[in-house]
């Protein structure tokens, strides 16, 4: 499996994360993978890898909003 099909297949996975543990590897993987095409766009340049960066980002975000959990003020 190419880098931007395991990179896809995270993106149309189901993300209900039970526990904490799920959320942080998750969290690792898709960092891995971002970190991982970020080193193929350097060479190529093509906008399909950036889009897909920025989608991976988007719901890694989420993942760390949802470790970070709710403030109490």
């Amino acid at each position: 499996m190419t880098l931007m099909e395991k990179a896809l297949e995270f993106e149309q996975r189901k993300m209900s994360f039970q526990t904490t543990s799920d959320r942080i590897l998750a969290s690792r993987e898709v960092k891995d993978l971002i970190l991982s095409l970020n080193e193929v766009y350097k060479e190529t340049k093509e906008s399909e890898i950036m889009d897909l960066m920025k989608r991976l980002t988007v719901i890694k975000q989420k993942i760390e909003k949802r470790l970070k959990g709710r403030k109490d003020s």
